[in-house]
């Protein structure tokens, strides 16, 4: 690693303070990284959060126990220059503020999240006064650049290239730890980027199932039609929401189906021009873009839709990147199709109907067919719900996430449940009849028959109060 062993050993004093960067959303907007924060604090840990603002977010924050601090994010980036000009200036401002969190009280590791692949430098002048480095690794950027524009022909793609690969080896480089999101990630970590595996441990983003868990459907989220299916995620040019709309023009036009609404969550990069192609296609009246999404407006939604959409397309990133939205959508016990992309399998399992890559007729069908077996959806969508619970929550990701950093500091917390797992009240008391925080009315989750029917049906009991639109 570079001489990371010869880095002088950290002196705790009192609770070890680990600051976290982010660059490409507001935490807790990031529901990974504020997991991570979560688990961190719940084991004796502080934790200072840096990152770009959110509609509405304050400069200075302290949410849970965790300090937050963020920056005015810079306009959207178009072309090579605003992007070169947008990681100069989000460096710069997370520079200034580790500063203010560091007069704060001094800081014993810096956690970079990314993308992008800049922070490195930042992380190597802090380790000449002792602090260090943990990279979270959430992307490989070198694949997205081959996915959005394909192999390099010309010069200067091969120069950009070059450099988001020279950027990727430098992080990996100058980290004393590396938290992969998955197996295939860490294989890289490994191969590419020559980092002892020892110094290398996987961390999914799984759900915590304990939050995220299925209610009584919201009639009027179908806005009239007999079923709604769902997209949730980040809509940029490589995440396959503009053959979503394609699939819904088939769904809608030939196979005459209105009785379908199709509700696509989240934003990013595409969304406007999504929308208005959405108009040009004429789908305004099956198709809703509710923007971002909290999580009140997340569980009513995959809670009252028949099927869930992983519509990423086969691409060099796609194809080994874990898609956050695939578990989510099996928590809430939801039916799911996707493209067989290798890690979306691994995540899936059997609790999926997958279709061949670059089929948007087949993908279409597929959800047809679903939403015409109930049987089929019962047994998927429980199915997902029992692996989301058993194998992929993240609560023993928690446990591993957290070891990290007892390791790295040889710290013995109470690791991120010192308090055993966090049960709800709903479950300690028995699920039935009982309301989350929104009003919502729970499903039961202890009970199997119960789960089937409401996978197969989401069925609705009432109206919960409150505005139901994502604001």
């Amino acid at each position: 690693m570079n001489g990371n062993d010869t880095v002088r050993s950290v002196e705790l004093t009192g609770r070890p303070h680990v600051l976290i960067i982010v660059q490409n959303l507001p935490v807790p907007l990031d529901r990974r990284v504020w997991l991570e924060c979560q688990a961190l604090t719940a084991a004796g840990y502080e934790v200072s959060v840096i990152c770009p603002k959110g509609p509405g977010d304050p400069a200075r924050a302290e949410l849970d126990g965790v300090h937050l601090y963020k920056y005015k994010p810079p306009p959207q980036a178009e072309g090579l220059l605003s992007y070169a000009w947008e990681f100069l200036y989000c460096w710069l401002r997370t520079a200034w503020l580790s500063l203010t969190v560091s007069r704060r009280r001094r800081f014993d590791v810096i956690q970079a999240c990314n993308p992008p692949d800049t922070y490195w430098l930042l992380a190597l002048l802090w380790k000449a006064r002792g602090v260090r480095f943990v990279f979270d690794h959430h992307d490989l950027n070198p694949e997205v650049f081959l996915s959005r524009f394909g192999a390099p022909t010309g010069l200067g793609s091969k120069i950009q290239l070059a450099i988001l690969k020279w950027l990727e080896r430098r992080t990996f480089r100058t980290a004393d730890r590396v938290i992969s999101t998955n197996t295939s990630y860490q294989r890289i970590a490994w191969e590419r980027g020559g980092v002892d595996p020892e110094r290398t441990a996987v961390v999914r983003s799984g759900p915590d199932t304990a939050v995220m868990r299925p209610v009584d459907a919201v009639d009027s989220l179908r806005r009239g039609g007999k079923h709604l299916v769902a997209y949730l995620g980040i809509m940029g040019p490589q995440d396959g929401v503009d053959g979503v709309l394609d699939m819904a023009e088939h769904v809608v036009r030939t196979r005459g189906r209105e009785d379908v609404r199709f509700a696509l969550l989240g934003f990013g990069d595409c969304l406007d021009d999504l929308r208005k192609r959405c108009t040009d296609l004429g789908l305004d009246d099956y198709v809703e873009f509710p923007g971002r999404v909290g999580p009140e407006q997340i569980t009513r939604y995959l809670s009252t839709a028949s099927v869930g959409l992983s519509p990423d397309p086969l691409s060099p990133l796609n194809d080994i990147s874990t898609m956050n939205k695939t578990m989510e959508y099996m928590a809430f016990a939801l039916p799911v199709v996707a493209y067989r992309l290798t890690e979306t399998v691994i995540s899936a399992g059997d609790c999926a109907v997958y279709v061949e890559p670059g089929d948007t007729i087949g993908f279409a069908d597929a959800v047809v067919a679903l939403l015409d077996d109930e049987e089929r959806r019962s047994e998927l969508g429980a199915a997902g719900r029992r692996r989301a619970e058993t194998e992929l929550d993240w609560r023993a990701q928690a446990r591993t996430y957290v070891g990290v950093y007892d390791g790295l500091l040889v710290n013995r917390s109470a690791g991120p449940f010192p308090d055993a797992w966090p049960e709800t009240e709903q479950r300690a008391k028995g699920d039935t009849g009982l309301l989350d925080r929104w009003g919502n009315t729970m499903v039961d989750l202890r009970d199997d028959e119960a789960l089937r029917d409401f996978a197969g049906t989401r069925r609705v009991s009432r109206e919960p109060a409150g505005d139901l639109s994502a604001g």
